[in-house]
């Protein structure tokens, strides 16, 4: 019997259940890094559980389908990036415009989200990035990096050494779409992002539905 690879399981089983229409939004959720090593029901010292199932049920709606799995951790986050983009372009091929596509990223989710848009570089797709812009972080670590697309970034002001991304070189050095960042204050520090939180979800939405830009 024929096998395949475990990635490419995966990116069968999504694509092949998936509902095609140029009147849908579709959405590419990447989890926290803590998840990549944990169950679903193991609890993060300091944050307690990642709310990922409840995160993916807030996210969905009749215009909306949303593609995700559970990383097996640890990830290469340049590697993990590229199999987005393909996914991202399978879904062009079936007539799905890029302005209908968004990815999200909580934390290191957000990180591989960072990276989607740089090797994409594709100026219609939107990203919502979560708690993933810090001081000195690993991605101004190359001064090439830049960001495409249109991005919302949402930060929480008890995060440690969390800075905004509009301070950030590689947003200094790049030329986007469409820029948006929220700053929250629910005091949770980096936990923020682990709860299925109104806060960033309703405008993580509102971003994913946006058309004017």
């Amino acid at each position: 019997m024929k096998t395949f690879p475990a990635f490419l399981f995966f990116f069968f089983l999504i694509f092949s259940n998936l509902v095609f229409s140029q009147q849908m939004q579709y959405v590419f959720f990447l989890h926290n890094k803590f998840l990549e090593g944990h169950s679903f029901t193991e609890q993060h010292p300091q944050y307690g559980i990642a709310e990922y199932k409840p995160i993916l049920a807030k996210l969905k709606s009749k215009n909306t389908v949303v593609i995700s799995e559970k990383r097996a951790g640890p990830t290469d986050p340049k590697v993990y990036a590229k199999k987005i983009v393909s996914q991202i372009d399978s879904l062009q091929a079936k007539g799905i415009p890029s302005k209908n596509i968004t990815v999200i990223g909580t934390s290191q989710g957000g990180y591989i989200a960072q990276y989607v848009s740089y090797y994409a570089k594709n100026s219609d797709l939107k990203f919502v990035l979560i708690g993933a812009s810090f001081k000195d972080d690993s991605l101004n670590e190359d001064p090439d990096f830049r960001l495409y697309g249109k991005i919302l970034s949402i930060t929480e002001k008890s995060d440690d050494n969390r800075e905004a991304l509009s301070q950030q070189k590689r947003y200094l050095h790049s030329k986007l779409k469409g820029f948006k960042e929220i700053e929250l204050n629910t005091g949770l520090n980096h936990g923020f992002l682990f709860k299925a939180l109104d806060e960033w979800i309703n405008p993580a939405k509102d971003w994913i539905n946006k058309t004017k830009f």
